[in-house]
């Protein structure tokens, strides 16, 4: 388990013992991860999402407080999973990072409350499930475009395929001008996260957020 250069991010990586059977693995261990993030993972909702490949959805957050922190892993096919800091105040503040979730290293990704959420589906049937800290809020719920150039997300799709509601969603420059991104100090006034110091930021992207970038493996 380690922390990725947003801090309240960290990806987890499994054992995986495999024979001619099969294979099985622990994909989520509460205490591990207490241990790591620094307070447990209250479990209120799980959710499963199915994606055709090119799907990119995203990016989504939630009002803070009182937020919602994930636990998210593919369970089937492979995603390009991107963290955004949102948080007003941050030392990361619009910094992304992406991690490939495949149901061959099974990786998960935590992101504590304040962080958005991204993904694009690598494979037809790309399959997540999330385990949530808390249930969906439809009045505190809300995205930012995942196109939006002043992000600069590198999405592997040539096509992206969006929902009507991620297609509608305001521009980075909108969200931050109408005062609609959670506050960092917030954040750590509520103890929401770990808080942990960020790791030193690595490259930045041609906009207006930093990028950090893990090599992603083509798929047929």
């Amino acid at each position: 388990m380690r922390e990725l250069t947003i801090a309240g991010a960290f990806e987890i990586v499994p054992q995986v013992h495999g024979d001619q059977r099969g294979l099985f693995t622990e994909w989520y261990r509460f205490d591990r991860l207490a241990e790591a993030v620094g307070r447990p993972l209250p479990l209120a909702q799980a959710n499963l999402s199915v994606s055709a490949k090119g799907v990119v959805r995203g990016i989504h957050f939630a009002d803070v407080p009182p937020g919602q922190a994930k636990y998210v892993t593919c369970v089937r096919g492979a995603v390009w999973d991107v963290v955004v800091d949102l948080r007003v105040g941050s030392p990361t503040f619009g910094r992304w990072e992406g991690i490939r979730l495949d149901d061959v290293e099974r990786r998960a990704v935590y992101l504590a409350e304040g962080l958005g959420h991204g993904f694009c589906a690598l494979t037809d049937d790309a399959t997540l499930t999330y385990l949530c800290s808390t249930t969906y809020r439809p009045t505190g719920e809300h995205a930012v475009h995942p196109l939006d150039p002043d992000l600069g997300i590198e999405w592997p799709a040539d096509a992206p395929l969006l929902s009507a509601r991620d297609a509608g969603a305001p521009s980075w420059a909108e969200v931050v001008a109408r005062g609609m991104l959670p506050s960092y100090n917030a954040c750590l006034a509520e103890n929401i996260y770990s808080c942990r110091s960020a790791p030193d930021s690595g490259p930045r992207g041609e906009g207006r957020a930093a990028r950090i970038q893990a090599p992603i493996t083509p798929v047929e």
